[in-house]
């Protein structure tokens, strides 16, 4: 749909008409948001929502780390958690308050420095850590399951909410969190008494093994698509190894490749628009499926109107 933003509620934070949101996603593609709203706190957030018509969509945006964008741009509200409010960390003995803008690697920082262990891994984590909840985003053996406490949220409704770790249904690369729910801040929970510097050289580590094993200076999104078998399954799958095995290492779709450093990767080689991803997506999927008849699950966020 398309509407004047003048006629939407008013804002202490910013509301934008048409915003380009390639600039927002980090495989760089994309077209724009009907509106863009950059909230300026969760007031802000929960009144604008509130007086917002039932009819206008509402889609939320972190750091579009693992969020293809389609190049038709995405109609209502684009709302993006991101900024100084949205970033913060908090620490009280060994519980960790997160803001959903916060990225997972500061969450993980934040959390050593206090000498809080337990939520290194999450520095292995592309994304912020709201988008975390959705997926129960995790890396190296441990899952945002095993360490959350809480989730704080505003509805469609602007209605402040609060769901315990045993109220949500966790999966390998899924939670039932509503889907109508803006996730506004995280209560992780960690151990006190941990040594920061060992806790630093742990986080070192988990960058020093991203860094050599996936294509992190490229325009890239997370893992593309789920291990078929979650993790500690006896003989469990890979992805990037059915991917491999189906000769799509290296595979072009116009300006979008399969990463020759990781083949669950998708890469923008520079002038890939989301259609040309999405489709590389499609094919490989495709191919998996012929060669070993695995049907991939992609772990990528596919939103937004195909361009016309």
């Amino acid at each position: 749909m398309s509407f004047d933003v003048d006629t939407l509620p008013p804002v202490r934070g910013k509301l934008l008409r048409d915003a380009p949101l390639a600039p927002y996603t980090w495989f760089r593609v994309g077209g724009a948001a009907d509106a863009l709203f950059l909230p300026a706190d969760e007031d802000d957030l929960a009144d604008f929502l509130k007086s917002l018509p039932d009819e206008v969509p509402v889609t939320v945006l972190g750091v579009g780390s693992n969020t293809i964008v389609r190049d038709g741009g995405i109609a209502g509200v684009v709302v993006r958690l991101m900024g100084r409010f949205w970033g913060a960390v908090e620490i009280d003995g060994s519980q960790v308050m997160a803001r959903a803008g916060a990225l997972d690697l500061s969450v993980a920082k934040a959390a050593g420095q206090a000498g809080v262990s337990g939520l290194s891994f999450l520095s292995g984590i592309p994304g912020s850590i709201g988008g975390a909840v959705r997926t129960n985003a995790g890396c190296y053996g441990s899952e945002l399951k095993d360490v959350l406490r809480a989730v704080e949220g505003v509805t469609r409704r602007g209605e402040r909410t609060v769901l315990a770790r045993d109220e949500i249904e966790f999966g390998y690369r899924h939670t039932d969190f509503p889907e109508g729910v803006v996730v506004t801040r995280l209560l992780l929970s960690g151990t006190a008494g941990g040594d920061p510097d060992v806790l630093a050289e742990e986080i070192a580590s988990h960058q020093a093994r991203r860094a050599e094993t996936q294509p992190i200076k490229d325009k890239t999104g997370g893992s593309t698509f789920a291990n078929p078998d979650p993790p500690g399954t006896v003989d469990g799958r890979s992805s990037w190894k059915l991917v491999d095995a189906a000769g799509c290492r290296g595979l072009h779709v116009g300006g979008a490749q399969v990463s020759e450093k990781h083949c669950n990767f998708l890469i923008n080689t520079g002038e890939a628009t989301a259609a040309d991803i999405e489709a590389l997506g499609e094919l490989v999927r495709a191919r998996v499926l012929a060669h070993s008849g695995v049907d991939l699950r992609w772990e990528i966020r596919r939103i937004g109107r195909l361009k016309v």
